[in-house]
């Protein structure tokens, strides 16, 4: 097997970690490759950063991604370091699963943007709330007064909607998930809607938005100006060894009694 390495630059415990991952995957007959060859699977090493920019890696190639934690929460990650040499062994005899989630997109004029957790508008002036305008499957919801607006992925409701007061939903659920932040509307709640739908934002009245996906900027916006959110063309494709259910891994991750 051929893996790619996607690892986080800075901490020495890391890099030695890496060097020992390859290897182990060396040992096993498999080979870490450069980015010019097409891997069979990428390995991140690091936190949910690291797996992120690992999972972007993995959906161009369409292959399957797996995660070591070594971070600190490590929603996205399967492993833990002290599990690394049972982790290869099963890799190399297939004795694992590939969950595909779902992604998705953004678009803004001729810009396009895929991720996987979340579409975020928000403002950019701090002190003057946005004016959002929602419209779901070309039928009008509502406008939000707001500092922002965020579409997430069951994937991405663990991370900012989460912190902003939306609902942790499972990843074999397919859906959008409506997160509204520090809303001064009479309706502020959170709403979940089928995967397949399209949400069209606008901006109303001449107040600056700014629209990230997974954090990576897609442009700013004025009064009138939309994006265009929908479940993204590919899915994103993890590696898991089963055996956790996601109440379970909630309850771990977040130490609940």
């Amino acid at each position: 097997m051929k893996f790619a390495l996607q690892v986080r630059i800075g901490r020495a415990a890391i890099t030695e970690f890496a060097a020992r991952l390859t290897a182990e995957i060396e040992r096993a007959g498999g080979s870490v490759v450069e980015e010019d060859v097409s891997p069979d699977m990428v390995l991140a090493v690091g936190g949910d950063g690291t797996m992120l920019g690992a999972v972007y890696r993995a959906i161009g190639w369409d292959i399957p991604v797996l995660g070591f934690n070594l971070g600190t929460l490590g929603f996205l990650t399967e492993a833990q370091p002290g599990e690394m040499k049972t982790v290869v062994e099963r890799l190399f005899s297939g004795d694992y699963e590939v969950d595909e989630r779902m992604t998705i997109q953004a678009s803004t004029g001729h810009v396009t943007l895929d991720g996987v957790n979340d579409v975020v508008a928000e403002k950019i002036e701090s002190t003057r709330l946005v004016h959002l305008e929602v419209v779901v499957d070309g039928t009008p919801f509502t406008t939000y007064r707001a500092d922002g607006l965020i579409v997430a992925t069951p994937t991405g409701s663990t991370a900012y909607s989460f912190s902003a007061g939306g609902p942790i939903v499972d990843p074999g659920v397919s859906a959008l998930v409506l997160t509204p932040v520090a809303a001064h509307s009479l309706f502020d709640r959170p709403i979940v809607i089928p995967a397949d739908s399209e949400v069209v934002v606008t901006v109303r009245r001449d107040r600056p938005v700014r629209v990230n996906v997974d954090k990576s900027v897609l442009g700013e916006l004025g009064d009138g100006d939309r994006v265009r959110i929908r479940r993204g063309p590919r899915p994103a494709r993890f590696v898991t060894f089963g055996g956790v259910s996601f109440p379970g891994l909630v309850k771990d991750k977040f130490g609940l009694d």
